[in-house]
């Protein structure tokens, strides 16, 4: 009988990080369910910017499920999603469509390691750091990485996607 490979712990973003190979760093904190903003509690949390959180947003653009990443500091602009990725028309997606799609709850939806990979949008201003923030696939849970390697896991197109 062959013995089955050692899997890697933790949520499904941190396994597709590390069968990756790609060098991150997670951040850990007590999710506060009373705080009105996730990714605005994750950045006081950890101590940083709001701009270097980024937030994992799943949209529906002319009937495709997309996932714009966008600094929590600002919104996403749903004409400019649209744009990017050669759609018309964008809008939120329903959010228990988006958990079930992904795998992960409100809060805690990760860009990397979702149940069904669906097309990603990054904001442009995160090519801007050094290393940015997203979710870990849980709440309470970061995931600190490049934005190339970010990009390059997940497939993503950068574009101007957030309004300030």
């Amino acid at each position: 009988m062959a013995k089955k490979k050692p899997q890697p712990a933790g949520t499904p973003a941190i396994v597709a990080l590390t069968a990756a190979g790609i060098a991150f760093a997670t951040h850990a904190y007590e999710h506060d369910p009373a705080h009105p903003s996730y990714g605005e509690e994750a950045a006081e949390a950890m101590g940083v910017s709001p701009d270097q959180v980024f937030k994992t947003l799943v949209t529906d653009v002319d009937g495709v499920l997309t996932v714009a990443v966008v600094p929590v500091s600002g919104s996403l602009d749903l004409k400019a999603l649209a744009t990017a990725v050669g759609g018309k028309r964008a809008a939120m997606a329903d959010p228990a469509l988006a958990e079930r799609t992904t795998g992960y709850v409100r809060g805690g939806i990760s860009p990397l390691g979702q149940r069904k990979r669906l097309r990603t949008v990054l904001d442009a201003s995160a090519s801007d750091r050094a290393t940015i923030c997203v979710s870990a696939g849980r709440r309470g849970l970061e995931v600190e990485l490049s934005p190339a390697d970010l990009a390059a896991l997940t497939g993503a197109v950068l574009a101007p996607i957030a309004r300030v």
